[in-house]
Formats: structure tokens, sequence, C-alpha cells
């Protein structure tokens, strides 16, 4: 290899980054010991930044495009290179290229749960995860707060930072929100559009900014998860009684249906169990009884049960093409009294095929009024 073989290897003439990863946020041209040539083509692509260090400052800063490395367009380092009148020879100087898409699919979540005070429910302890997404807005600030001289700088160096701060933020931030517990899910939103205000604004002076930031998931204890679902189930029960009534007479049903199997146990067990609350209920109709007055009972010859108390039949009269009663004989003489029962007015009771006029049924003669019978004709 000749001389000048060796000196144009030496100077570098393109500089430029492919990435070919997902997760480098910062990535240092490897320039070693070689020296930048004058008139050099730089190449920034979209989503790139790329940011000239010279002896640990951050001089010159291109956002995307081509550019012509001269002393025109590169004016702080010109000045730190004391370049005042043009310069036209190779140079040093280190070349960061800085991401500026947004890197998503970033987790975070909290190690121990978090404590607040629920108006419902008192003290809660609840627990929450998700995911966010940040970019690079100030590739200098970045660099000098965050990079400093690492050569590939990745998302997980700063991921562990990110998610601390992120769950400090996020606490505060739901303790100060005051939003009832039963009602945070349909908060997630709004809770993290505000986080990821707040995260942009803190993490500003490093350069970085949340584009994105959600809530998967907000959960409580497993205790107290299972004390709600039995609270649910309550509401959705309603009477149980009625229920393990119900619950009952259905295991009964299927032990029929299934003689000499496991359901057998199962419905003689649910049987006594439906029983003993059916002693119960009479039980209790019994204790309500007893404090009624004692009803006196027909006495009947030794050693044998009295016969059933007879029963009064109920009439109806049709009045005006209306029915009305019922009435007993008592009722009957009333309205006989008041004149709405005449022997022409239609009755009816149990046993009788049809209405009938009430001169016609004899037993009611004694109750219809006795009127005297038509004089005889005078002779």
């Amino acid at each position: 290899m000749g001389l000048v073989d060796k000196l144009r290897g030496e100077l570098i003439d393109i500089i430029e980054w492919l990435d070919d990863s997902r997760d480098t946020m910062v990535w240092r041209f490897p320039r070693y010991e070689n020296e930048i040539k004058m008139g050099a083509k730089l190449v920034v692509r979209e989503s790139q930044t790329a940011v000239f260090v010279n002896e640990g400052t951050v001089a010159d800063v291109y956002l995307p495009g081509t550019y012509t490395l001269e002393t025109q367009n590169m004016p702080i380092l010109s000045t730190l290179k004391g370049w005042k009148y043009g310069f036209h020879s190779p140079f040093k100087a280190e070349v960061y290229f800085v991401t500026t898409r947004q890197f998503t699919g970033l987790k975070w979540g909290t190690q121990n749960p978090i404590i607040l005070r629920d108006a419902e429910f008192g003290m809660v302890r609840i627990r929450a995860f998700g995911g966010y997404s940040v970019r690079v807005a100030d590739a200098g600030m970045f660099l000098k707060d965050i990079v400093g001289t690492d050569p590939q700088f990745r998302t997980e160096e700063v991921a562990d930072t990110l998610r601390q701060m992120i769950v400090g933020r996020f606490s505060t931030a739901l303790a100060a929100a005051h939003i009832p517990m039963l009602d945070l899910a349909s908060n997630q939103d709004a809770i993290g559009n505000k986080l990821a205000a707040i995260m942009s604004v803190e993490f500003r002076p490093m350069g970085l900014e949340f584009p994105q930031f959600v809530i998967e998931n907000l959960s409580l204890p497993p205790e107290v998860e299972q004390a709600m679902d039995k609270r649910t189930q309550m509401g959705v029960l309603g009477n149980l009684n009625q229920y393990t009534q119900f619950q009952a007479a259905n295991a009964i049903e299927a032990a029929a249906n299934n003689p000499g199997g496991a359901g057998e146990g199962v419905g003689l067990g649910m049987g006594m169990a439906l029983g003993q609350q059916m002693a119960q209920s009479l039980g209790q109709a019994n204790a309500a009884a007893q404090q009624q007055p004692p009803q006196q009972q027909p006495q009947g010859p030794p050693g044998m049960a009295p016969p059933p108390l007879p029963t009064a039949p109920q009439w109806y009269l049709g009045v005006g093409g209306q029915q009305v009663g019922p009435f007993d004989v008592a009722g009957l003489q009333g309205e006989a009294a008041a004149g709405r029962l005449t022997a022409s007015t239609l009755v009816w009771r149990a046993g009788l095929p049809q209405w009938t006029a009430a001169g016609q049924v004899g037993e009611l003669a004694g109750v219809l009024p006795q009127l005297p019978p038509p004089l005889p004709p005078q002779g």
C-alpha cells in the first residue's frame, strides 16, 4: 500500500448510521484515531439527530438531511477549534447519532402496593402496571445529562431509572385524583394522559418526553377481590331463602333422575336441609298461632274426632245488571231490608245451575220480605 492510499484510509469522507436495532438510543460513530476530512458528507436520516462533540463539549447539532462539512455549517465547532479565517485540513471530533423516534413497548409496574384512602371502602391497597413510550426531544441535553461517553446507549440502561420515577409520580397522581376505587377503571385513560404530561415536564431537563402512558390494569389484593365477589353474588341472588329452596329442589330432582348414583347422597342431604327449613317455617307458624285466642271447637263423643264445621253458603245478587256479593244469610237480610233483594232479584250460589229469581229459591223464603197476598175480589 502506498503512502497516498494509507492517508486516504485514515481520512473519513462519509459519516452516517444505518440503525439495525430497535433499542439503541445513541450510537457514536467509530472514528477511532481517524480524522474527518474537511468537506466530508454527513448523512442524517429521518428520526435521527447528529451531534458533534469536541473534547467533551457539545458543539453543532444536525437535523435530518445531507450536509457538506465546512466551517460555514459548523459555527460552534469552528469557534471551539479557533477556525477564524476558514479551515480546510482534516480535524478530529466525536460524532453521536441520537434516535428521535418513539421507543414503544416499555413496561412499568408497582413492585409494592399503593395505599389509598377510599370513601366507601376505607384504606385499600392497589397494584398497577402498564406501558409507556419515550422519545429524545433534545439530543444535546440527553447526551450531557444521561449518555455521557457511552458509545452505544440502549433503552435498558435508562429503563430502571424511568420506571422508578414513573411509579413515584403515579402514586402521587393517583392519590391526588381522589377518584373512588370502583371508578378507577373508567378513568384509566385520563390518569394516563395526566401522568404523560407530568413525566414530560419532569424529564424535559434531561432531553426526554413521554408521548404515551398507558395503565393496563389496576388490581386489589386477592382477599379484597374475593370479598367483593361475594358481595356481588349477594346482590345478584337477592332473597337467599328463596335461592336455597330453589337449589334444594333442583338437587332433589337431579338425584331422582340418577338413582343409586352419587347424586342420591347429594339429594338426600339437600332434602334434609329443605326439611329442616320447612320445619323451621312450621315452627314459626305454630308460634304465631299460639299468640291468637283459642277458638271453641265442637265436642264430639269421647274417642272420636269432631266433624268439620259446616260452612254457610255465599250468595251473589244481580242488581242493576251488576254482580254484587258475596253475602251470607245476615247480609241477605240486610239487602232485603234495604229493598235491594226482592222476589224478582236474580241470585246465585255454588250448587245452583244458573241465576234464578230469589222468589223461586225455597231456602230464601225466610229472608225475603213477607208481603200479604192480594185481597180477594169483592162480590
